[in-house]
């Protein structure tokens, strides 16, 4: 197995994950008001995301690599149509649960990518399986709000 290519896949989903935590400071205070049940959810969430990059940073320098800490070009682009669309949207509540269960299901493929491209090892690949599982989860409870909320 080859060690640069194992911590290029961990760095990639680094920067997906500070993604995730860039994305979800845009969700803030937006649909607490009319769904303040998911609010301990929300936060164990976020408060998983940063366990989450924790344990990435921790993998790849435990394999002599140098976490890229960023967020990619193209989440900041997609928070930036986040900001435009919210500006025009009549519907702030189901527009900001849209774009969590989107930049969810990214992060899930992203995710399942990585555990297919052969390039991660055994203790890993167990490691990110994880977090693929509760990536999984949070974007069904999001999804399935999403539904209700046309």
């Amino acid at each position: 197995m080859n060690n640069e290519k194992t911590i290029a896949v961990l760095n990639d989903l680094l920067k997906i994950t500070n993604d995730r935590i860039e994305g979800f400071s845009k969700v803030e205070d937006k649909v607490w008001n009319a769904h303040s049940y998911l609010k301990a959810d929300y936060d164990r969430m976020v408060a998983y995301s940063q366990d989450m990059k924790s344990e990435l940073i921790g993998m790849i320098r435990e394999r002599g690599g140098e976490a890229e800490d960023v967020t990619t070009t193209a989440g900041a682009i997609h928070r930036a149509w986040i900001d435009v669309k919210n500006s025009f949207s009549g519907n702030k509540d189901g527009s900001t649960l849209e774009n969590v269960v989107f930049g969810e299901d990214a992060a899930i493929k992203a995710y399942q990518d990585a555990l297919d491209s052969g390039d991660l090892n055994g203790e890993s690949s167990r490691k990110i399986q994880d977090q693929l599982h509760h990536l999984k989860a949070s974007y069904n409870k999001f999804e399935n709000l999403e539904k209700l909320n046309p």
